[in-house]
């Protein structure tokens, strides 16, 4: 990591980051936000290099948007993009998802992305996707009814994964009515270098949106 990266780094990660807190405690979001006072809040679980949580971010200024990334590549773009546009509505929660969705205050979110999480496709290793029952249930727990749950994936195995189990969720009402409703990316769903790469290779993203019932 360049220099000049790094030290950006240390000079606007302190400022933007979310502290877990002490045990039998949540998250209070207005003080993390403060003095934006979001008139929502949004998630994105494993961000990648933020490209999607910046655009969304800068679109949407009065929605607090937390990003939650485990590699500092990843959070490293991100710092820069909040930084290059002076964005003020970001945290980030540098740490595995899961440890956040448990710190979080049921109802709190309006909306949720997992966008092109890691498949783990060998089948020894599918206990360790994020979507499984449990996950689901506290995500059902924390988006407040009407709100949304945003999934992408370029892997088919993945794709059936998710839908199998998000739908047979009763929280969550898979919103799309044909073909092109998953296989077309909504206008407010900006692409992703990683997406870019994979299109590239010849692979098929779908898009998922799930309404909390």
């Amino acid at each position: 990591m360049r220099a000049g990266l790094r030290a950006l780094i240390d000079e606007r990660l302190p400022g933007l980051t979310v502290p877990l807190p002490e045990v039998g405690k949540q998250i209070d979001l207005e003080a993390l936000f403060a003095p934006i006072g979001p008139e929502a809040y949004w998630l994105e679980i494993g961000f990648g290099a933020g490209e999607h949580l910046a655009w969304q971010a800068a679109q949407n200024p009065g929605v607090g948007i937390l990003g939650a990334e485990v590699f500092i590549n990843g959070i490293a773009s991100l710092v820069r993009e909040i930084d290059a546009q002076n964005i003020e509505n970001i945290r980030i929660y540098e740490g595995d998802g899961r440890d956040l969705l448990a710190a979080l205050p049921a109802g709190a979110l309006s909306r949720v992305f997992l966008l092109f999480a890691d498949p783990w496709p060998k089948r020894r290793h599918h206990k360790r996707r994020f979507i499984q029952r449990e996950s689901l249930d506290r995500l059902a727990a924390l988006i407040r009814p009407g709100g949304e749950l945003r999934l992408a994936t370029d892997h088919m195995g993945h794709l059936d994964w998710m839908l199998e189990r998000t739908s047979a969720h009763r929280a969550f009402q898979w919103l799309a009515q044909s073909p092109e409703d998953w296989r077309r990316r909504p206008a407010d769903w900006p692409e992703s270098r990683y997406e870019r790469k994979a299109i590239d290779q010849g692979l098929k993203p779908v898009y998922l949106r799930f309404r909390r019932r």
